[in-house]
């Protein structure tokens, strides 16, 4: 049985330039102290004979392991798995590879035993993804001697560079968009009070009413993240506020647990009542092209997509930065 083809060397492309292995080394990885034009002999070389670079000898050579590790809270769960998945792909684009642990890994008490993992494959850079912005995540900047990145959490270390949604737009888009339809009878049902997400997207709704001269249609209702919550809400939003005009949930399970009870009731909806969520699910998660919910989505797999550039790209930059949300117009708000 044939073994196939040799596979091209780095000597096979020095012989085609006519240069020597050390010069062939150093135009391939850079190095200033090459001729332009034999820089350019030796690329030519390289492309025509299709030439792939062998990563560990590269990764010796450079110092460099090409490889980013990744401390994932949660890999598998609804919403971080798209944030791991845009910094998976990102990093695939950029001819990097990806060491990830999973689940408890994240827990200080247990981490030993990755970061030397990770410190002995000498890797360029750790992204620790995160489950949400419900809580501060624990910095372990500190713990790697590579830069360190958080996508999809904050931590309890202020200067540390973190990704996150940006829930204070997102609950002004959310405001917005029902003004924009002429509503001003607009009620917030959403989740526990002591999330950051609950209380951020709150404000931005609130801020969002408040520069219209608005006020809310009665008190925000806080509850759970479920469809069971939104509507056991609903059913007391109808008797305290019937002549309400518009609804901005928390969530779009809250969104579709209220959108059952107005269906049942024979509300129309968005003619009667107009109902705006957060998360995208039926675009994102869902993805079945289905569009029975206006939703804001906070592009959780862009915040995956730029953790990754920043950490290869901007090692100066701390603190917490925010990805823009848009709103995605379904039949709740009249598509």
């Amino acid at each position: 049985m044939s073994a196939g083809p040799r596979p091209v060397t780095l000597s096979d492309v020095a012989a085609v330039a006519g240069v020597s292995l050390s010069t062939a080394s150093k135009a391939l990885n850079g190095s200033t102290r090459i001729s332009a034009a034999t820089r350019a002999r030796i690329e030519d070389a390289a492309q025509r004979l299709d030439f792939r670079p062998n990563a560990r000898a590269q990764s010796f050579a450079s110092g460099r392991s090409h490889t980013v590790g990744v401390l994932a809270h949660r890999a598998a769960s609804t919403f971080s798995h798209p944030v791991l998945i845009g910094a998976v792909l990102r990093l695939g684009a950029r001819e990097l590879a990806a060491l990830v642990y999973d689940g408890d890994r994240l827990n200080r008490n247990r981490l030993g035993e990755s970061i030397r993992q990770l410190g002995a494959r000498r890797i360029d850079g750790v992204l620790v993804v995160g489950d949400g912005h419900e809580q501060r995540t624990r910095s372990f900047t500190a713990d790697f001697r590579a830069p360190v990145v958080y996508a999809y959490t904050a931590t309890d270390d202020p200067d540390d560079l973190c990704f996150l949604p940006d829930n204070l737009l997102a609950g002004s888009l959310a405001g917005r968009h029902l003004m924009g339809l002429g509503r001003t009878r607009i009620a917030h049902i959403t989740a526990m009070h002591e999330s950051i997400a609950v209380r951020r997207r709150e404000a931005g709704f609130l801020r969002a009413l408040g520069a219209a001269g608005l006020t809310p249609a009665g008190p925000t209702r806080h509850g759970t993240w479920t469809e069971e919550w939104g509507a056991r809400a609903i059913d007391e939003l109808l008797v305290d506020q019937p002549s309400v005009e518009a609804i901005f949930c928390g969530n779009d399970h809250i969104a579709f647990g209220v959108l059952g009870v107005l269906e049942r009731r024979g509300v129309r909806v968005p003619d009667d009542v107009a109902l705006i969520g957060v998360d995208n699910w039926e675009g994102v998660i869902l993805d079945q092209g289905t569009r029975r919910l206006t939703s804001v989505d906070p592009h959780l797999s862009a915040i995956g997509e730029r953790s990754v550039d920043a950490l290869l790209d901007e090692p100066g930059l701390i603190g917490p930065h925010y990805q823009e949300p848009s709103v995605v117009v379904g039949a709740s708000t009249g598509c």
